[in-house]
């Protein structure tokens, strides 16, 4: 550590590696170390505007002794590898979703995480997203009474690139796994899943057999009912709502808007600014959380990070999800480790 700051590595410089740059420079217990990508201009422009060092060999950060942690941001193909390279190097590890899209991949790395005692978590930040953590405050607090119904709203405002859905897993291992990820914060126990999947406007979902739209169901081991809506466009913007319904109450997280601001004339009445578009938007604050919770998790304190466990889970209810919305059937789960 240097004046108490980690010392964060960061491998990948697309899109999210950017907001964790951005988020690694902004924090006053961070300072960012390394950039590690085989594009390796990529890392130097990070690294230009953060005195950070440039690399495209990940053994080269790992091996210099000037890390305390790192952020693995990188396409989901590379992230196995990654992971068992750094937890051999005692190095805690921040893992973007989903840590494999090949489940066996995932529990054979399991042992060599779970016995090392390296902290390690998985990104799925909507954890940290404030309101639906208020929720789920509210729920384990008896607000509602006991839990019978989950209800996630998951829209992206516009397809991925057909490139992207040729790489990332289809539609459950994608976007839904972020849904299923929420499903298991408020009710951890689910042992059933089915899902329905439909082609309806997107051709490269055509193109990767692939689903634009899909619909799951699920139960947990006590009957409580989850279900989750998702589709790759949403004309309202980005679409994100829950609903928590038990015997005693209701509990809605709704949109995020670009305003407060509402307008009435003749011909509405109060017309609100657009939602927010996209995720970068509705979940930034989220992403800023999750680097607080996660530099917890490195120095030994108590954090509300994803486990491995959670990111196993997670992948296990996608795999359901897609056998379901192939096969017709409602498939049994296990998520016990």
């Amino acid at each position: 550590m240097t004046n108490n700051q980690l010392r964060i590595g960061l491998i990948g410089t697309g899109r999210i590696g950017k907001v964790h740059a951005t988020n690694i420079a902004a924090s006053p217990e961070t300072i960012l170390t390394w950039v590690i990508d085989p594009y390796i201009a990529g890392a130097e422009a990070i690294a230009a505007g953060t005195g950070a060092k440039a690399t495209g060999n990940p053994d080269e950060a790992f091996g210099s002794g000037e890390l305390d942690a790192v952020i693995i941001a990188s396409p989901t193909s590379t992230h196995a590898d990654l992971i068992k390279a750094a937890i051999e190097a005692g190095i805690p590890v921040l893992c973007e979703k989903p840590i494999d899209l090949d489940i066996a991949r995932v529990e054979e790395l399991a042992p060599l995480v779970e016995s090392s005692g390296v902290p390690f978590a998985v990104g799925f930040n909507r954890r940290f997203d404030r309101d639906f953590a208020i929720a789920q405050d509210r729920l384990v607090a008896g607000e509602v009474g006991d839990l019978e119904q989950l209800s996630i709203i998951s829209r992206d405002p516009a397809p991925p690139p057909v490139e992207n859905l040729r790489t990332t897993g289809g539609i459950f291992r994608d976007q839904t796994i972020h849904d299923f990820d929420m499903a298991r914060y408020f009710a951890p126990d689910i042992v059933e899943v089915f899902a329905t999947g439909s082609q309806l406007f997107d051709p490269g979902a055509k193109e990767t057999d692939d689903f634009d739209t899909a619909m799951v169901t699920m139960k947990t081991s006590t009957g409580v009912q989850i279900s989750i809506a998702n589709s790759r466009h949403s004309s309202i913007g980005y679409d994100q709502r829950l609903e928590i319904f038990g015997g005693q109450g209701m509990l809605e997280v709704s949109n995020a808007g670009t305003s407060l601001v509402s307008y009435s004339n003749a011909s509405a009445v109060k017309t609100y600014a657009p939602y927010q578009h996209f995720f970068l938007e509705r979940y930034a604050q989220a992403y800023v959380e999750e680097l607080r919770e996660f530099c917890k998790l490195v120095r030994g304190d108590t954090s509300r990070c994803s486990t491995f466990a959670d990111g196993r889970a997670a992948l296990i209810l996608a795999n359901a999800a897609e056998a379901s919305a192939t096969e017709g059937r409602a498939v049994h789960v296990d998520l016990s480790n």
